[in-house]
């Protein structure tokens, strides 16, 4: 999405820009004014962010991740807090399904913009949607190098969510370099305030192989700090055939701000996790139904049954098979 440089534009015309903007509702002014926010960093586009309730609702509605939580939580205020960044957020989320890495990511959608995931200015890919065909890799780089300067053109505090990273085709996301890192200028669109979220089982070896040692010896879940694991991620996924970072660059360059790690969880989170979607549905009360939904739950490994195979991912339809 090319726009036109400011210089080209007639005095005139941006005068008409600075009276149409005083006039939100019209929907003429609507079309000058992504106009102008495309030439200015004085527009946020919609981005309302709300940091205190993302903290509450990331420590009320995520169970059993505490680093993930306190990660989330923390880099995001700090990315905020800086009005002129050197550089974007780069967070890659990693661990076994139904974890609640996806959840997370959507709430960072929720607590940022003013109408939430649906906003204009997050944008999710998914590989199998959006980069089917391993044998164009060549031309699924340029779409995406265009898509992403484009909207970053358009909005500078634009989100864009990776999801299912094991599935994307190695070589791809090595596009986005230019744009991670503090050296590459999008027009005069401040580009270092976009969010970048990865999100993959990529690591999930690793990660869980901490958590069972931890809980092996004795150690609560709490205790695994984010530089237990931090180099081990980032060399499993870039050591992984069936992984999106796979030699990539983005990893070899340490673009990536922080690799998140989402532990196993266990029985006790998934109950916590049934009594969650039960009051969602107005029955609380129901301990027959979390019994029966936690102890129908696959865990694993074999001597010890330590971890739920599946996350919290089956809960609902598990609760709607006991309801």
């Amino acid at each position: 999405m090319e726009t036109i440089p400011p210089a080209l534009l007639p005095a005139n015309m941006l005068a008409v820009l600075s009276v149409l903007l005083l006039y939100p509702y019209n929907p003429v002014s609507g079309v000058f004014q992504r106009l102008y926010c495309s030439l200015s960093d004085s527009c946020e586009c919609d981005f309302k962010p709300n940091i205190r309730d993302l903290e509450w609702d990331l420590y009320k509605n995520v169970f059993g991740q505490p680093l993930a939580q306190d990660i989330v939580s923390e880099e995001v205020a700090r990315f905020l807090q800086n009005k002129s960044p050197d550089r974007p957020l780069v967070l890659s989320f990693h661990g076994s399904s139904g974890t609640g890495k996806t959840l997370v990511s959507s709430m960072l959608g929720k607590y940022l913009f003013g109408s939430a995931m649906s906003s204009p200015y997050v944008h999710q890919f998914i590989p199998t949607l959006h980069f089917p065909r391993p044998d164009r890799v060549q031309e699924y780089r340029e779409e995406l190098k265009s898509w992403v300067k484009g909207n970053l053109t358009e909005c500078a505090r634009s989100v864009f969510l990776f999801d299912e990273m094991e599935k994307m085709p190695p070589g791809l996301i090595d596009v986005l370099e230019p744009f991670l890192g503090p050296s590459h200028v999008v027009f005069r669109t401040n580009y270092r305030k976009a969010i970048y979220v990865f999100i993959g089982t990529s690591g999930e070896e690793v990660i869980n192989r901490k958590a069972l040692e931890s809980r092996q010896a004795g150690r609560d879940r709490e205790e695994i700090t984010w530089a237990d694991l931090q180099d081990d991620i980032a060399q499993a996924i870039y050591n992984s055939t069936t992984s999106g970072f796979f030699r990539s660059s983005v990893v070899l360059q340490r673009l990536v701000g922080r690799f998140v790690p989402f532990l196993p969880l266990s029985r006790r989170h998934v109950e916590r996790c049934v009594r969650a979607q039960l009051c969602q549905r107005g029955s609380c009360g129901r301990g027959d139904v979390v019994e029966a939904v936690a102890g129908g739950m696959t865990y694993a490994p074999v001597p010890g049954h330590y971890f739920s195979t599946a996350g919290c991912k089956a809960v609902p339809a598990k609760i709607n098979f006991f309801l």
